[in-house]
């Protein structure tokens, strides 16, 4: 029963929560791999994040670098970008919450998916122009009545027509975090994926 104290949780923590946010402070190491497979090309870098210290592994077929991500210098700054954009496809409904003093959001209950056509949510989130490594940048969430994430579009510098469209699918759950390990574009050979996930409490 809801007391008449309780707030109503806004949609950015509904979406949070649904994909297990509340879990996420328990988390000591958070592994993974990012994975984009185009056409016959396969591209691939492994990520191991202690969010309590905000240390960062980076690991390629190269070599592998460790660095604290509040003192990085110019190697791990430039290895931090890899970092920031990789982690926001697997962990994008936590930065909602990470993130939320930083951008402006909209939200729509009734609007069309841009790949299925299904009706569905609509979260709109604009970056401002200050800091990070893509300032400006506009994202359109669209979610079903379980705030679980199926499609997103990404438009630079919030332009009007998007510069990607993907799904969210093939979702796991792991210590009660609800991740999708696939993105998938409609109109061609593309799949952005995640293996290798481990959450370690």
């Amino acid at each position: 029963m809801t007391s008449e104290t309780e707030v109503e949780k806004t949609v950015l923590e509904k979406i949070a929560d649904a994909h297990g946010y509340q879990h996420w402070r328990s988390v000591k190491e958070f592994h993974f791999t990012f994975n984009v497979d185009r056409d016959s090309s396969h591209f691939e870098r492994s990520w191991i994040w202690k969010p309590k210290s905000n240390e960062v592994t980076a690991m390629n077929s190269k070599d592998t670098l460790t660095y604290i991500r509040s003192a990085m210098d110019s190697v791990a700054f430039k290895t931090n970008a890899g970092f920031i954009n990789d982690r926001y496809w697997v962990l994008a409904p936590f930065n909602l919450i990470w993130d939320q003093k930083s951008f402006e959001y909209t939200h729509v209950e009734n609007a069309t998916a841009p790949i299925s056509e299904k009706p569905m949510q609509r979260l709109t989130i604009v970056y401002s122009n200050e800091g990070g490594y893509t300032p400006g940048d506009a994202y359109d969430f669209y979610f079903t009545d379980d705030h679980i994430i199926r499609e997103w579009v990404f438009r630079k510098s919030n332009q009007q027509e998007p510069s990607m469209t993907t799904s969210w699918e093939n979702y796991l759950e792991l210590e009660g975090l609800v991740l999708a390990q696939d993105h998938k574009k409609a109109d061609e050979v593309f799949n952005l994926n995640f293996t290798n996930l481990e959450v370690v409490k």
